[in-house]
């Protein structure tokens, strides 16, 4: 298995990179938000020449406006993963399963040259999801072992952790498995 990381404008931008295969970058948030970190996390993960994925932090509504904002924020390069973050929003909403699927679906139709991924939490995967629909891969938060989350269905990436900053692991054998993955 590959090591990684997920970052946010709550980590620095300096993280440490040592021993990682990958990382993820917030970008955006519905329709108003992007990272102030983006550029430079980005930047960091690109000098230490490793996969770079971003994600979106999904709300309900205004899906296509949603996939436009967070796809004008991130380059259209070959061989990024897109991920889309599925979780209760700040005023205590999701988006529904039809705004999640679509949504993937959209970023899949606008950017063919990505992976498109779902991260979840083991709770929303098991209880809110009702299609099963996850893109090209599930990237599945379930804070147990690394490798060993609590649901059967076939997931690409486990964030296990939080502490200090969000580790993940990807069902990979080498680097270039992945790689060789990310560029459809």
């Amino acid at each position: 298995m590959l090591h990684g990381i997920d970052v946010s404008a709550y980590q620095s931008s300096s993280y440490a990179t040592d021993g990682l295969s990958f990382v993820f970058v917030k970008a955006t948030e519905g329709r108003s938000y992007v990272s102030p970190r983006l550029s430079a996390q980005e930047k960091r993960a690109r000098d230490a020449g490793l996969v770079v994925g971003f994600y979106h932090f999904l709300w309900p509504g205004d899906l296509t406006a949603q996939a436009e904002y967070f796809l004008g924020h991130t380059p259209d390069r070959p061989g990024d993963i897109l991920a889309v973050d599925w979780e209760t929003t700040g005023d205590g909403t999701h988006a529904s399963n039809a705004e999640k699927d679509r949504f993937l679906r959209e970023l899949k139709e606008l950017r063919p040259d990505n992976r498109v991924v779902l991260y979840c939490n083991r709770h929303f995967w098991l209880t809110v999801d009702t299609t099963s629909y996850a893109g090209d891969g599930l990237w599945i938060a379930d804070y147990v072992t690394a490798g060993k989350p609590r649901i059967k269905a076939r997931w690409l990436f486990h964030q296990y952790t939080s502490e200090p900053h969000d580790k993940d692991v990807a069902r990979f054998a080498q680097e270039d498995d992945l790689r060789a993955w990310a560029t459809p």
